[in-house]
């Protein structure tokens, strides 16, 4: 059996990378997207339908990879991946309307779908479960580099490259995570048993058991809120506001929404090992998640605001990313609650609802903001932001009121 270092370095490592490549690409059309905006004549409504293009391929690739990461392991699935993503991005480079960038960024959206599922199952597999929120916020510390190297990076680097040179550095990238997983990450733990044969429709009968499960619809939820709202702002919408509203050119936006990602990097890496270090003292797994909620909902309430000093700006958006970076954290405790065997089936009907949501969310912050007429810099009017802000709060504040529910009934863990 591998060390615990060397487990991390050759199976969470090179997993990790493709939700390296993952967190980079949903980061980048925070910067580049008043770029896109303005060189394709696009609305709030229409800038948000592109970015959530991306997310609704992301989304029905879920269940497909989910099964497919549970019957044919992480290692061939997230290799082939790879390519289908290089592929998406390839096409985003060589767009000459904003349809084929729409095609682009939905087959990258399949070729990223696996990104934290994949290295989710591997860990599952590998790790003690006590373990796997802590080694897989440690894998996304890494990959949250990625939404680092969207921001100030690519800001630098578009008067040289622009946008589409951006997309080809996003597609070499993918072709070498791709060849490097492929060498790399072991098919299965040694010793292992191969579950039983069965028919392909029972084991796609496997997701009515995990979506009827009462506790995974009690959590689900606030969980997945948690994601959905990052998903949401670093995908888009927090580099407009930080224009429309904090009033920030090119140049501070970027540093703004560096500070972001930061939040996103650190917050992975320490709410995993908090969760984990909770867990192993008998406190809920779910502890963590409850506080990042919290987390969540008041730095929005402060963000409706409308602060304009740069810091304030800066330290309620690290706020905001650093609370719901604990999602994953809530995708481990929800999984173990079933059987090992079902962990990619688990993580991907979770993130298949959550983005689902975002893509609602997406567009709908567009067409809120529309409701306003546009400025004469191209931006949207400060009132927009404020109550589309209003309305991701009020969703999650049910969210999380949902789990206090008094009417479900707790069932055992499986072991």
């Amino acid at each position: 059996m591998l060390r615990p270092m060397s487990l991390f370095a050759r199976i969470t490592l090179p997993l990790a990378a493709v939700n390296f490549i993952n967190q980079a690409n949903r980061s980048l059309v925070a910067v580049i997207g008043p770029l896109l905006a303005l060189e394709f004549g696009l609305t709030a409504a229409e800038l948000g339908l592109l970015a959530a293009c991306f997310f609704a391929a992301y989304a029905m690739a879920q269940l497909p990879i989910g099964l497919a990461l549970d019957l044919k392991g992480p290692r061939r699935v997230q290799a082939t991946l790879a390519l289908i993503a290089a592929t998406g991005f390839s096409i985003s480079a060589l767009s000459a309307d904003v349809w084929m960038l729409a095609a682009g960024r939905c087959v990258a959206g399949v070729g990223v779908a696996a990104g934290l599922m994949a290295m989710l199952k591997a860990n599952t597999q590998w790790y003690p479960k006590e373990r796997v929120a802590a080694v897989t916020g440690a894998g996304l510390f890494f990959a949250s580099m990625g939404g680092l190297a969207a921001t100030m990076p690519v800001q630098w680097a578009l008067p040289f490259i622009g946008w589409r040179g951006v997309f080809v550095v996003l597609a070499g990238l993918a072709v070498s995570v791709s060849v490097w997983i492929w060498f790399s990450v072991p098919n299965a733990p040694p010793g292992v048993a191969p579950a039983p044969r069965r028919s392909l429709r029972q084991e796609i009968g496997e997701y009515g058991r995990i979506f009827k499960d009462p506790v995974f619809l009690r959590l689900v939820p606030t969980v997945a809120m948690l994601s959905t709202l990052n998903f949401t702002y670093q995908g888009l919408w927090s580099g407009p506001w930080l224009r429309d509203v904090g009033g920030l050119a090119d140049a501070p936006r970027a540093a703004a929404l560096f500070i972001y990602s930061i939040g996103m990097m650190t917050g992975s890496l320490l709410t995993g090992q908090a969760a984990s270090f909770a867990q192993s003292r008998g406190y809920s797994p779910m502890l963590v998640p409850y506080i990042g909620v919290a987390g969540c909902l008041f730095a929005q309430a402060m963000l409706m605001l409308g602060p304009t000093d740069f810091w304030t700006m800066a330290l309620l958006w690290f706020l905001f990313s650093f609370s719901g970076s604990v999602g994953p954290a809530g995708y481990a405790a929800i999984g173990q609650g079933f059987p090992p065997a079902l962990a990619g089936r688990v993580a991907t009907a979770i993130n298949f609802l959550m983005l689902c949501v975002v893509f609602l969310f997406q567009t709908g912050i567009g067409a809120i903001l529309d409701l306003w007429p546009r400025k004469a810099d191209g931006g949207w009017a400060p009132e927009g932001y404020a109550w589309a802000l209003g309305m991701t709060l009020s969703i999650q504040f049910v969210a999380a009121i949902w789990i206090l529910l008094p009417w479900w009934q707790p069932r055992k863990e499986a072991g």
